[in-house]
């Protein structure tokens, strides 16, 4: 039985109610998403199997459903634990599963936590505060401004806005109340790194794992907030013409760092076969932490198709050597 599940969240799949933020779905994923995991699951010489959501999955299950493993990149929704839906319920069934398992996706969603945890490895992150509200904040106990404000246990940049930058107290409280009212949990702020760019390194593997090149993010000029995060889906800016900058030089010695702290970052939260961790660097080229992302797009115009492009590699075959390597962890190949 050489069948892989696909388990996954497109645009339309949750019936979004009034109330819920303006990019609810800003990390689900295009129908074109979907179609590359087909290919690459192909070039593998498996048939892939298409489930849908978390909540497809329960009900596949319940039927029967009999696959050699899964492939997930579902997101879920409307909970702090909604990532570990998929790997939990693929787990009681005794289905493998490529990517990290419930635990880790849990916690990496949190950023608070994920912060504390790489803090004690001896990975460089800025200094952060949680707010429950704009009433808890104390402007006697705050990190150096600027501060960076968003959502506690969110993705995808959801909750960025140029505003989510603040340079005092009162606009910390605006930003904080904004984040807590929209998203309905805490809001994290965090010092805000500038002067040496926004960058991103994606791991893959086991085994050990490997830390590929870093790639950098064009930033917007008036804001220094990375361009990615002003223009992603269902964000009140995303339309709008921005200038925007790569804010930074790499280099050799700073992709070093890069990788060595998104590799480090991947071992101590438990990732598995593949990752992405993301970074700001200061003026004097000292690289900060932002967050890892255990379940990143594998679209392809994204990350992924990005470094099998820059290493001329056509995508498809490439992403199949990602997964296989997953189901080598795994002991099926």
């Amino acid at each position: 039985m050489r069948r892989i599940a696909l388990i996954y969240d497109v645009f339309d799949a949750y019936p979004w109610q009034e109330g819920d933020p303006p990019d609810a779905d800003a990390e689900y994923e295009p129908e074109e998403t979907v179609e590359t995991l087909e290919a690459a699951v192909r070039h593998l010489g498996r048939e892939p199997v298409r489930i849908g959501t978390a909540f497809d999955l329960r009900e596949r299950l319940q039927e029967g459903l009999q696959v050699e493993a899964a492939i997930n990149i579902a997101e879920g929704a409307r909970s702090r634990n909604r990532e570990a839906y998929a790997p939990i319920l693929l787990e009681m069934a005794g289905i493998p599963c490529l990517g990290s398992d419930a635990l880790t996706l849990s916690l990496t969603l949190d950023k608070a936590w994920t912060k504390d945890i790489v803090a004690a490895a001896g990975i460089p992150t800025p200094p952060h505060r949680v707010f429950a509200g704009p009433g808890a904040v104390d402007p006697a106990d705050l990190p150096d401004f600027p501060l960076f404000v968003k959502p506690r246990s969110e993705g995808t940049s959801k909750g960025i806005t140029p505003e989510s930058r603040v340079d005092d107290a009162d606009a910390l409280r605006r930003a904080v109340a904004r984040i807590t009212d929209t998203y309905d949990q805490d809001a994290l702020a965090e010092g805000f790194v500038e002067g040496g760019g926004e960058f991103t390194v994606a791991v893959v593997g086991h085994d050990p794992p490997e830390a590929l090149p870093a790639l950098q993010r064009a930033v917007e000029t008036s804001t220094g907030i990375g361009l990615h995060a002003l223009e992603h889906r269902g964000a009140p800016t995303a339309d709008e013409a921005w200038d925007y900058a790569l804010g930074g030089t790499l280099n050799d010695d700073l992709e070093t760092a890069l990788q060595r702290h998104a590799l480090r970052a991947f071992d101590t939260l438990d990732c598995r076969d593949f990752a992405r961790a993301d970074f700001r660097v200061d003026a004097d080229g000292q690289p900060w932490f932002l967050e890892i992302n255990p379940l990143p797009t594998f679209a392809p115009d994204d990350t992924f198709a990005i470094l099998a492009e820059l290493q001329g590699r056509d995508y498809i075959p490439y992403l199949a050597e990602v997964f296989e390597n997953g189901l080598q962890r795994l002991g099926l190949q």
